[in-house]
């Protein structure tokens, strides 16, 4: 069963949440860090959507997703970015599903796709099991630096089509809708 989440549209009141996700040391070797600027930009631009990933008791924030592209007049829209706190507890793969619903079903997109850094092997296990094709790679696209060696890494790029997301959502591969959170008790 994948786990349940959530996801509401950043406001910049969560900046300060979504800049120390990204900068935690368990997530900066695979992603490319942004500035407040580039966050905020993300937040009031149309092409974009940027969300908080709540999940858990209460539905706490656990991370944020960030797509590009939803205004793409070839209907491609991107993944840009995904960066969870919690690790192994089948979170990505429930950000992973809700975000293919989204970009098909409510962007109407006819090509999702993303880029991974290639020693990010969770990941690319996670996109493949998903459906996500390869396209190719970038060789050393990308510098990283971890734990004080400096070197590239290459960019794999992976990517869903309409067609093969409805393929997967008839033979039933999509799994459920997400279940909403129960309401609160009224205070009485």
């Amino acid at each position: 069963m994948t786990a349940a989440v959530l996801l509401r549209p950043t406001m910049l009141s969560d900046l300060d949440f979504v800049i120390s996700v990204e900068r935690d040391s368990r997530n900066l070797p695979f992603i490319t860090p942004w500035e407040r600027p580039q966050h905020e930009g993300a937040v009031r631009f149309p092409d974009f959507r940027h969300f908080i990933v709540e999940a858990g008791a209460g539905y706490a924030a656990i991370g944020f997703v960030i797509l590009q592209g939803c205004r793409n007049p070839h209907g491609s829209v991107e993944l840009k970015r995904i960066v969870l706190q919690a690790k192994g507890q089948g979170l990505g793969r429930a950000c992973v599903r809700l975000l293919k619903r989204i970009a098909f079903r409510d962007l109407h997109a006819h090509r999702f796709w993303l880029d991974v850094k290639q020693l990010n092997t969770r990941a690319l296990a996670l996109y493949a099991s998903e459906g996500f094709i390869e396209e190719g790679r970038l060789r050393e696209s990308v510098r990283v630096t971890i734990d004080g060696a400096d070197g590239y890494d290459t960019l794999v790029v992976m990517s869903m089509l309409d067609r093969e997301y409805h393929a997967r959502v008839a033979l039933d591969l999509e799994g459920p809708p997400p279940a909403a959170p129960e309401p609160e008790a009224a205070p009485r």
